[in-house]
């Protein structure tokens, strides 16, 4: 028996990322039947915001109650539930276990496979707040879909439903797939942070760097979009200005820790945008060598302070 074009969804999580998914397939016209959470308000709440959706008791009667059941759980916890569900005989090949992990590989669900049921990845790239504005934030950004081709064609419609483009992963890249989609998120974060605590050390405290860097940032994602990010370069090293780097990596050297460290490393990274201009600045290699001694001295301080 094929997968529904319309299938009836359920969700076991009841947590930021199940309420805007459940709410925008709702909103797309598709019938969430069922959810259960560890938090059973958590899932009643949820159920309640949802028309014609049931609190149930527990995964196996989402399982009973649901065509594509998305397992929207932490990590740790995706094998264990997976396994101990059961799939009717005679309708697991139009019945869909599907977690939305990132790291996690699909084959944690095995064990529903084995039963018969189609198993599948369905990764929002996007950080869910919780609020009930991320129904409206999540279109535009990128779902990746891994499943068999009838099932990651609904996965795929799915999506885009909530106004989402598809990425499709094979399995094996799951892990850098997942790691490397940080730098947009969490280590953006992390960055930000390095920049208040040197901020700081200035007399300014995090309210005033978050005001002053923010829109910089939204500046920086904006002329990303527009010209992509060897056009939105902008600094020293787009200006070729190696003296300025030179003595900004002395200011960071006299900071300890690894400020130092941390900065010529990003500043590679930023030389390395550089190169693929169409004219690059001439004073490049000059400014590789500076970083390059500036990491050397870093590394060395910590080869001896360990």
């Amino acid at each position: 028996m094929p997968l529904s074009a319309t299938p009836r969804l359920g969700f076991i999580g009841a947590g930021r990322l199940a309420r805007c998914l459940a709410a925008g397939f709702a909103r797309a016209g598709y019938a969430v039947q069922a959810v259960t959470s560890r938090s059973p308000h958590s899932a009643a709440q949820l159920a309640a915001a949802l028309p014609h959706c049931r609190a149930v008791a527990d995964a196996q009667a989402v399982v009973d109650n649901a065509d594509v059941i998305f397992l929207a759980v932490p990590d740790d916890n995706i094998g264990t539930i997976a396994n101990s569900l059961h799939f009717a005989t005679g309708r697991q090949d139009s019945i869909a276990l599907v977690h939305c992990s990132g790291a996690t590989s699909v084959d944690v669900l095995a064990g529903a496979h084995a039963q018969g049921a189609r198993i599948g990845g369905f990764h929002p790239l996007y950080l869910f707040s919780g609020d009930e504005a991320d129904v409206e934030r999540i279109a535009g950004c990128s779902i990746t879909v891994e499943a068999d081709p009838e099932l990651a064609a609904l996965l795929g419609a799915l999506a885009r439903a909530l106004g989402c483009a598809v990425l499709t992963l094979a399995g094996a890249h799951r892990m850098l797939y997942h790691g490397a989609a940080h730098y947009a998120a969490s280590f953006a974060l992390a960055a930000l942070a390095e920049a208040a605590d040197i901020w700081r050390t200035l007399g300014f405290d995090e309210a005033q760097t978050l005001r002053a860097l923010l829109p910089m940032l939204g500046g920086t994602v904006q002329a990303a979009r527009a010209k992509g990010l060897v056009g939105a370069l902008a600094g020293p090293v787009s200006r070729g200005d190696a003296a300025l780097l030179e003595r900004q990596l002395a200011s960071f050297e006299s900071l300890g820790a690894d400020h130092a460290m941390l900065y010529a490393l990003m500043t590679r990274r930023a030389l390395s945008l550089a190169r693929r201009r169409e004219h690059p600045p001439p004073s490049l290699d000059a400014m590789s060598d500076v970083t390059q001694a500036t990491l050397e001295r870093a590394f060395a301080r910590g080869a001896s302070a360990s």
